[in-house]
């Protein structure tokens, strides 16, 4: 991590890292996720949803989200773990880290985005936030739904989200952006890492192609200065050594989708 990168880590609240993972890195982690979805639901990691029988079929009812991959597979913990990461995100941060939660986004032609939102609304670190190493796994831009982040946010305190547009959006939280503050795309190419601080709002426009996944892998780490999170997280060290943090409140999975809250 070089002083600059750091500075506009500071300034800006995110940091694009290209090329950090190997072509064929990212290969293996796409097949391994292939393979788990023809490998049928996984209760409280992956679990596709049967189409409803009347209205538009949506993509995400048979690729939704994995959530805490690194808990039931081993290569998805080999990546929350590495080594690169940790040195980067140390480097960030100026202290050790520890990790906190995986997922994987298949975001398929046709999916909807994720609104505006900030990560630490539902991790509830105390004191600091987390930080999201964001990792491309496909050629993503504006076209397929790539991330879009408003710079200066994380400085901000957490914001109160309004509902958002389930037209375009799987989650039901929505962040406007400040006044004077507007959402910068942010286009990738697979293996580049984009680091972010958890109070960063950014969020995702729909995939309107018809051909292209917007696949990625993420995960969430918190200072070892943390000393709560909540509940729904379990941190590790770096070496993967558990790591026990007082529960604070109001947490939840990283963006509460309409499904779940019987709205959509």
């Amino acid at each position: 991590m070089t002083v600059t990168g750091r500075a506009e880590f500071e300034e800006n609240g995110c940091l694009v890292v290209r090329g950090l993972f190997s072509p064929a890195e990212i290969e293996e982690l796409c097949d391994r996720f292939t393979a788990l979805r023809e490998g049928g639901p996984i209760p409280g990691h992956f679990q596709p949803r049967r189409p409803a029988a009347d209205g538009p079929a949506d993509p995400l009812d048979t690729h939704p989200r994995v959530m805490h991959p690194h808990r039931i597979d081993d290569l998805s913990l080999r990546v929350l773990l590495d080594t690169r990461l940790r040195e980067i995100l140390e480097g960030l941060l100026g202290e050790e880290v520890l990790a906190a939660q995986s997922m994987f986004y298949f975001k398929p032609p046709g999916a909807r985005g994720q609104a505006l939102h900030q990560d630490n609304f539902y991790l509830r670190v105390e004191p600091g936030t987390c930080v999201a190493a964001w990792i491309a796994c496909d050629v993503i831009d504006r076209d397929n739904g790539g991330l879009e982040v408003v710079p200066g946010t994380h400085r901000m305190d957490l914001f109160c989200p309004e509902v958002a547009d389930s037209e375009v959006s799987f989650a039901r939280e929505y962040v406007a952006p400040p006044p004077g503050l507007t959402p910068v795309p942010v286009d990738m190419a697979p293996g580049d890492v984009l680091f972010f601080n958890g109070s960063l709002v950014h969020g995702s426009q729909p995939n309107r192609t018809t051909d292209r996944f917007r696949r990625s892998f993420i995960g969430h780490y918190v200072g070892r200065s943390a000393e709560r999170i909540g509940r729904y997280y379990e941190t590790l060290t770096m070496s993967g050594a558990p790591v026990a943090l007082a529960e604070s409140e109001g947490a939840g999975p990283c963006g509460t989708e309409f499904e779940a809250m019987g709205a959509h």
